[in-house]
């Protein structure tokens, strides 16, 4: 087992959070650190700012990656020495006898994506697992993607924890972590022998189905967020009707049909009929009544990617999309005035804006479940990991798109092994072809395929070795857990986090 010296005289040469002054409450005997993330009363703002304009800074984040040379080569010393006698705590639902034995492998439902803010703004992301604790609300994951490594790091900000995550969508809710747990050794030194980190979250945070609140064409435009409008078809009476309305908050409009014969707008009972066209005839629309006027501001339509593609109206050079994954349509409309015929058809535009509600989902692992965790175990053993690559290889391929989850499976080194990129020294190897993004992910022994529970065992660390030099990654690395983490792990397990309030 490694230990931080002090140098001569007793001085502390920190270049982490405690330089910085952000350093947690360490344990008396100098191994855990833990620090706040999240108070309760920035929960709703940091849910919004993951949920809003569905799920868009979901998708927009990006993988997390150490800023690293390529890992080919390694030296591998003697085996681990256990610190402490081995030790376990089983994953919630164990219990639970599988109906079928299941020879596919079945992902768990405990993993899922930890989201946050860098100190450069942008957002990123790393994998994670729901792991046992006494309140159901704990999550094991990386210590670079909960502490912000370099520069006198910091907890990162905007820290979620979103299971089963897929394309943008937080099937089981979104939860904010409240405390940060990790090895004194790391938040400090930035030791990577310990890179690993345990987050207490509070309840997790769904939308509700959004309510749809109509508003005028005025609120509509100013509006930002989720917005809709629809075009009505109505009676001539309730048309002639809501023309004259003064209160009428609606935009009323006529498709003419063959029969209706094209007028001015100063003509005995002439109408006006709204025609879509480009953004640079309207621009050369005049204001007020006429025809080839103006029919009121531009309609900005929020859609889905599909709908997007597929539109091919007039509109068509003024569709935007961006890196957030909002996709928008901007319709503008002209006056076309006529008197109705046999077959003119009345339309009222409505206009309304989506207020969507949150709702309380209620604890991380009554909705998931929690893997096991075990320490001091021998090394040699097999386990089955879990996580979201999505970065590229060292020689630019990128065969994973970090939408979806993949595994690996294999025994673990029974030697340690130093990589000196990151100045560590007893990091546990396992062969693994993925690549960033996975970083985080649990390791678990024991696995059971029927009830998708293990114990955690280790966490992909920051690397990722080509140890046979392709330019291919081909290798993963963990923290040892020994009993040091069992200490980190225990302090955060018996942490309450509670719910937003």
């Amino acid at each position: 087992m490694k230990r931080i010296l002090l140098p001569a005289g007793g001085a502390i040469l920190a270049t982490g959070l405690l330089a910085a002054g952000l350093a947690g409450t360490a344990s008396a005997s100098g191994v855990v650190d833990d620090a706040p993330l999240t108070p309760n009363n920035k929960v709703a703002e940091t849910v919004d700012f993951w949920f809003k304009a569905n799920g868009a800074a979901l998708r927009a984040a990006s993988v997390y990656r150490y800023d690293y040379k390529e890992v080919n080569k390694l030296v591998q010393k003697g085996g681990y020495t256990p610190d402490t006698k081995p030790g376990s705590t089983a994953p919630i639902g164990e219990e639970k006898k599988a109906a079928v034995k299941v020879q596919n492998v079945n992902l768990p439902k405990t993993i899922g994506k930890v989201f946050f803010e860098g100190r450069d703004g942008k957002l990123y992301w790393c994998s994670a697992t729901s792991i046992q604790s006494t309140y159901h609300n704990l999550v094991a994951t990386a210590g670079h993607c909960v502490y912000q490594t370099g520069a006198n790091g910091h907890v990162l900000d905007k820290w979620v924890f979103v299971p089963g995550y897929y394309q943008g969508k937080a099937p089981w809710g979104i939860y904010v972590g409240k405390q940060a747990f990790t090895h004194y050794d790391f938040a400090t030194y930035e030791d990577y022998d310990k890179d690993y980190a345990f987050v207490t979250v509070y309840n997790g945070i769904t939308l509700g189905g959004g309510d749809a609140k109509k508003v005028t064409k005025a609120e509509y435009d100013a509006a930002e967020g989720l917005k809709e409008y629809k075009d009505v078809e109505i009676s001539k009476d309730e048309f002639l009707k809501g023309k004259l309305d003064p209160t009428s908050t609606d935009s009323y409009w006529v498709e003419r049909g063959k029969h209706g014969k094209k007028v001015g707008p100063d003509y005995p009972g002439a109408v006006v009929e709204k025609v879509e066209t480009t953004k640079d005839k309207w621009i050369r629309g005049g204001i007020g009544k006429g025809e080839g006027f103006k029919f009121g501001e531009p309609v900005v339509e929020q859609v889905s990617e599909h709908e997007w593609k597929r539109y091919q109206g007039p509109g068509e050079k003024s569709k935007t999309a961006d890196r957030f994954g909002n996709y928008t349509i901007t319709h503008y409309f002209i006056q076309s005035w006529s008197v109705p015929g046999t077959d003119t058809k009345f339309f009222k535009t409505e206009f309304y804006l989506i207020q969507n509600f949150v709702k309380d989902a209620g604890r991380l692992g009554d909705n998931v479940g929690g893997q096991g965790f075990a320490w001091n175990q021998p090394t040699g053993k097999y386990v089955r990991t879990f996580g979201y690559p999505g970065g590229e290889h060292p020689d630019g391929n990128k065969p994973y798109t970090g939408v979806t989850p993949k595994w690996c499976y294999g025994k673990t080194s029974t030697k340690r092994t130093v990589v000196a990129a990151i100045k560590a020294e007893e990091l546990v190897s396992l062969k693994c072809a993925v690549t960033p993004g996975y970083n985080g992910s649990p390791w678990l022994l024991k696995y059971s395929n029927a009830k998708r529970l293990g114990y955690v065992n280790g966490v992909t660390t920051a690397v990722f070795g080509d140890v046979d030099g392709n330019n291919r990654y081909d290798t993963i690395f963990s923290s040892y857990f020994d009993g040091e983490t069992a200490s980190v792990y225990k302090a955060a397990a018996a942490l309450w986090s509670g719910k937003m309030s």
